[in-house]
């Protein structure tokens, strides 16, 4: 068996010792190796293929752990995985009880912080920088960041304060859209190289002192000098005079996949003593063509076949609850020249792409821009027009001040789409939507429905973009129940559920995907002798006050939901059931002050209690207490 030098990697100290040549065979290896362990396990195939030489070049030049290399989103660090002690378990990646497809710091010493969201890294990086000049320490502090992130509102505060602060740290920016120009890529890279050299930025000071110094003569020379200097720059490199002017010295465009290159440049800018950007072009799916092809597609993508790159195809006939979203959005969209439909760069995602198409002049993409969306969002309802915010759950999180005062303190008429409600499975902690029936429940004038199955979310659809002031529909990631789908849509009045069985034994009050593990429950708990009502809460907000009370009258009440029970929806029907002098006990089933790791949801559901068999063996054993 011929060995890899992959294998004799337990730690980036291994990497010092290698040459540039080899630093290149190990990045071929590394690619076999993350091909090999996603066409099994699914993942982020094409961001992490394509920046195996920058990890590379990092941790080859940078002593880690004490050097913090900082992850923006998190998706690209396959390779950082592979080298840091972790070869041996990656075929565990995503799994349930095996590491996690981000940096997780409980995990490894080299993993600096749970990146998952975007345009955070170099916030988190300013901080780490700042910290060490307080401590008066010497670690280096790099931050990789994509050229999608670095638009991101948070990451241009962050670069605000870097340029201002001029605290030493370099920012990797991991551009894997623009290609690089050979006319002047010779020039650009030799300036670029200059200006982060530590002997060009002292000279350079040192004769506009003394110009300065020297009279109205030597005046005019640095004004020359200076519109000379960013004369050239302009012409050689336009792009990065966002930063320069900001205070961060750039690079030129360099190739991101040719590792002596990155080395050579890192090395300057690790020796800088300032603030610098290293523009690095690489290639999303770097290596394996399908991914090169389809980067969209291998962005985030499950298991596939190794050799032809087609996804292995689903046993469940049922379609996705994006796919009905999207459908029945165009439906509504024909009908009503006024909906726009609003994503923060998850076009495909939440399944905007077929609106976009058929009507591109009602669709907006703000790119990774979350508040952005939600606030411009409140400008078209104010101008008459009925905006359809789609967005996952947890990017959600980033708009909560844009969804109370933009949006829900004026009472506007916007519908707040929120894809992957409730556990997501293999991406873990960072992607959850764990916390948006409490977040949500708990603004003036937002109502909040969760649909059971697709003819419910093509319903609630209707009828959110039906009811005035701001409305939110959360529906779960992955396929639907296989129910069929209304031609002619209802608008369901607001707080009133449907039973869907009865039982006066116990009743099961269950929210959104939850219904079918409480109907199957209630199968279960009938073989016990145990009749369970079930009902479809369908409203988290409004509830159905009515459904609570006759729940009430029964022995035992069983709330279930997957998400945070803290300010959850079992939470207001424990607040109604207060208000009862004689009312059956109520237990909420749900998230319980923790976050949940990745795994299949089903295993999720198990380890939780949320299962048939974990509700059934909840009534059971409250039933025999009592």
């Amino acid at each position: 068996m011929k060995h890899r030098i992959l294998d004799m990697v337990s730690s980036p100290q291994d990497l010092k010792v290698l040459t540039d040549d080899e630093l290149c065979i190990l990045a071929d290896e590394i690619r076999q190796q993350i091909l090999s362990t996603t066409s099994k396990n699914g993942g982020h195939v094409a961001p992490s293929l394509g920046a195996v030489e920058i990890i590379l070049a990092c941790h080859s030049l940078m002593d880690c752990p004490k050097d913090k290399i900082v992850f923006d989103v998190g998706h690209q660090a396959y390779a950082h995985k592979l080298i840091t002690g972790r070869l041996g378990e990656f075929d565990t990646l995503r799994q349930f009880g095996g590491i996690s497809g981000f940096p997780k710091p409980s995990e490894s010493p080299y993993d600096v912080h749970p990146s998952g969201h975007a345009s955070d890294s170099l916030s988190v990086a300013a901080g780490l920088a700042t910290a060490r000049d307080l401590n008066g320490t010497d670690e280096k502090i790099v931050a990789i960041i994509g050229d999608a992130s670095i638009g991101g509102g948070m990451a241009f505060e962050a670069l605000n304060y870097i340029g201002q602060r001029k605290t030493p740290m370099v920012i990797i920016l991991n551009d894997n859209e623009m290609s690089i120009s050979r006319n002047v890529g010779a020039l650009a890279d030799y300036l670029g190289h200059r200006r982060v050299s530590r002997e060009y930025t002292q000279t350079r000071d040192t004769i506009q002192e003394r110009l300065e110094q020297s009279g109205p003569a030597g005046q005019a020379l640095v004004d020359f000098g200076r519109n000379f200097k960013d004369s050239i720059k302009q012409m050689v490199i336009a792009d990065e005079m966002i930063f320069e002017q900001l205070g961060i010295v750039c690079t030129a465009p360099i190739d991101g996949h040719d590792i002596r290159a990155i080395k050579r440049t890192l090395k300057e800018c690790l020796l800088a003593d300032c603030p610098t950007l290293m523009h690095v072009v690489t290639k999303k799916g770097k290596g394996y063509g399908p991914a090169e092809q389809r980067p969209d597609v291998f962005h985030g993508i499950g298991p596939f076949d190794l050799e032809t790159g087609v996804v292995a195809s689903s046993s469940n006939p049922a379609p996705k609850y994006t796919s009905v979203f999207s459908q029945a959005l165009c439906r509504e969209a024909e009908g009503n020249r006024d909906i726009v439909a609003i994503t923060a760069a998850m076009k495909d995602g939440t399944g905007l792409a077929r609106f976009a198409q058929l009507y591109p002049d009602r669709f907006i993409d703000v790119g990774i821009a979350e508040e952005n969306a939600v606030c411009m969002a409140s400008g078209l309802a104010i101008a008459g027009k009925k905006p359809v915010v789609a967005v996952y759950s947890t990017f959600m999180q980033r708009a909560f001040d844009q969804l109370i005062i933009n949006n829900a303190l004026p009472d506007l008429d916007v519908v707040f789409a929120l894809d992957r409600g409730g556990l997501v499975g293999d991406d873990g902690p960072t992607h959850h939507g764990s916390f948006d029936l409490a977040y949500l429940r708990m603004i003036p004038h937002m109502k909040v429905m969760a649909p059971s199955d697709e003819a419910e979310l093509v319903h609630m659809l209707h009828t959110a973009l039906a009811l005035p002031g701001p409305v939110a529909l959360r529906y779960p990631r992955g396929n639907a129940r296989g129910v069929e789908v209304p031609a002619e849509p209802e608008v369901l009045t607001p707080g009133v559920s449907r039973t869907l069985r009865q039982g006066d034994d116990v009743a099961i009050l269950a929210f959104g995907r939850m219904v079918e593990q409480a109907l199957e429950a209630a199968e279960l708990l009938a073989k016990q002798g145990i009749e369970a009502r079930v009902v479809d809460m369908r409203w988290v907000k409004p509830l159905d006050e009515d459904a609570v009370a006759q729940a009430l009258a029964t022995k035992l009440v069983v709330t279930v939901e997957d998400g945070i029970v803290a300010g959850g929806a079992g939470e207001g029907v424990c607040a109604l059931a207060c208000t009862r002098a004689q009312a059956a006990p109520v237990i909420n089933l749900g998230i319980r002050d923790r976050f949940v790791p990745q795994g299949k949801v089903s295993q999720l559901f198990e380890m939780l209690g949320l299962d048939a068999c974990g509700i059934r063996d909840t009534v059971l054993a409250s039933l025999s207490e009592g």
